[in-house]
């Protein structure tokens, strides 16, 4: 989903506010800090498109229509830079195809304005919630795909034939090794991914696939 690992997932939760109307973002801003959160407000898409997206856990809570580029539009560019970050897109003059299109394109959730503080704060915390369970498992996959490299060769095809389901006697057949040499060999691999069952080997490699 994403093309790094974010930089910094902490005890702080973000939003990214875009709202070209000056006296609503600050009410916004207000009210999200109230409870707690960390806000990056913009007046345009083109700042915060140029701002550091690698915080996480986050939510973007933005116009459907601003300069420069609309919310669906910021959500197409969005997945070209390779960050998908939960949207939440509040509109006063949106057609049934903009409310669609953003619906689609994934947000989360699309309000009308003028819309309430608890169906603001309830969307934004599903989001939180959704990107901080998505950089999880990036991260992972990031430290499962690193414990893979300290596999030696002959381990990491023990593994790949695990990953594929197969049992003792298909890996004596397929290898041309002894029983007892297979047992160490699936020993030594599920110590090295510090793994405690084949099940969660082949979940983790199916997430890595």
């Amino acid at each position: 989903m994403y093309t790094a690992v974010t930089k910094a997932i902490n005890s702080h939760k973000y939003v990214f506010l875009i709202e070209d109307h000056e006296e609503l973002r600050d009410d916004l801003t207000r009210i999200l800090q109230f409870v707690g959160y960390v806000v990056h407000a913009f007046p345009d898409p083109v700042q915060f498109l140029e701002c550091d997206k690698h915080l996480a856990p986050a939510v973007i809570v933005s116009d459907m229509r601003m300069p420069y580029m609309s919310g669906v539009e910021l959500q197409e560019r969005l997945k070209e830079l390779g960050r998908t970050i939960p949207m939440i897109v509040i509109s006063g003059e949106s057609t049934d195809q903009q409310i669609i299109a953003a619906l689609k394109n994934g947000a989360i959730d699309f309000l009308l304005k003028p819309f309430s503080r608890e169906s603001l704060l309830a969307a934004v915390a599903r989001g939180v919630e959704i990107d901080s369970a998505a950089m999880q498992s990036v991260i992972r996959v990031s430290e499962f795909n690193e414990k893979l490299q300290m596999l030696s060769p002959r381990e990491h095809q023990v593994f790949q034939l695990l990953s594929q389901g197969f049992g003792n006697k298909e890996l004596m057949e397929n290898l041309n090794i002894s029983l007892p040499t297979v047992k160490q060999y699936k020993s030594e691999v599920m110590y090295k991914l510090r793994l405690r069952s084949l099940a969660e080997l082949i979940a983790l490699h199916k997430s890595c696939a």
